[in-house]
């Protein structure tokens, strides 16, 4: 296992090189000027072109964007090996802290919400293919599929609309990570507050993502219990709940595992919309404001902390499928 590890942590160099090679590309090519936008400039209706040019090249020679492809990015993944990922070109401060505060806004709001969607998807996807074609499993099975195909940004405003004062309860705030005065709080005071404010945000990342994953663990559960060693371990005399939960759950989560691998890079982009909604200033919006003003220095962090998240998650997978399933041998 141990040299299993190291073989993959060696290729993921490669792997991360080329993902960010096309990232990086992808990037510089696309239509707009990061300069034009910081600027204000519409570019073909101005009046002193020849001063707002010489101010564009200066602005670009600063930013470092006036050398080409092929001379650019060597010099971008130098700075990276380092952890140093330029300037922020919309408000000149350095990625690197930008991303360390929000990154963590966003770390705490998507590893709750995908604790809690396992936490209830798996008892919800035994339960169902234990007790398939019951009453009560039918009906749990249409509020999954109800609540899997609601949109998060129309539950959102739901909630705000009857929670959040809008027409019916003044319960939780409308926005934000926590209170204005939450710094002179003491500290459980303060993660009570936290706490108070996360509650719509992670409601609405968890429900859908529970919901899809109680179906994956329902299917997979139906499957293992039509194998030969569940109607073998049922003779000898387990008891039902040792055949569930020692035997066919095991090996029914595998399925769970690879979706979880798939998650941890969606911690980055895909709580943009919640975060817009309760204005939450995480790692969605960032990403989102830098596209929105070509900042390159942001959008290729972002990149590579997604890709890094990525081949990490892979590679996550690959070992709790050891430990999940003994067959499986990396040697």
């Amino acid at each position: 296992m141990r040299q299993y590890i190291i073989r993959r942590l060696l290729w993921m160099v490669p792997t991360l090189i080329g993902i960010t090679l096309v990232t990086f590309l992808i990037v510089r090519m696309a239509p707009g000027d990061p300069i034009k936008l910081n600027l204000g400039m519409q570019g073909d209706s101005l009046s002193t072109k020849d001063a707002i040019t010489q101010i564009m090249e200066e602005q670009k020679r600063l930013l470092g964007l006036d050398r080409p492809l092929w001379q650019a990015y060597p010099v971008w993944l130098a700075r990276v090996a380092v952890l140093d990922f330029g300037k922020s070109f919309k408000d000149q401060r350095l990625v690197r802290d930008i991303i360390l505060e929000r990154l963590p806004i966003t770390l705490q709001i998507n590893i709750i919400s995908i604790l809690l969607a396992y936490i209830i998807a798996i008892p919800v996807g035994v339960h169902s293919s234990v007790k398939a074609g019951t009453p009560l499993e039918r009906f749990t099975t249409v509020i999954l599929f109800i609540l899997y195909s609601l949109p998060a940004f129309w539950v959102a405003y739901i909630l705000i609309y009857f929670l959040s004062g809008g027409a019916h309860w003044d319960i939780f705030p409308v926005g934000g990570i926590s209170s204005r005065s939450a710094d002179d709080f003491t500290f459980y005071r303060w993660l009570l507050d936290r706490a108070w404010h996360l509650v719509l945000p992670v409601a609405c990342l968890t429900y859908g993502a529970f919901a899809g994953l109680s179906r994956y663990m329902r299917s997979g559960m139906m499957e293992v219990l039509r194998q030969d060693y569940i109607r073998t371990a049922r003779a000898k005399g387990l008891s039902e709940r040792s055949v569930i939960f020692k035997h066919a759950m095991r090996n029914s989560i595998i399925p769970l595992i690879t979706i979880l691998a798939g998650l941890l890079p969606s911690l980055i982009g895909g709580s943009v919309i919640i975060e817009t909604i309760f204005n939450i200033p995480g790692m969605g919006r960032l990403a989102y404001n830098a596209v929105l003003y070509r900042d390159y220095p942001v959008i290729m962090a972002v990149g590579t902390i997604a890709a890094v998240l990525t081949l990490f998650g892979i590679l996550l997978a690959d070992i709790m499928y050891a430990g999940v399933d003994p067959r499986i041998k990396y040697e």
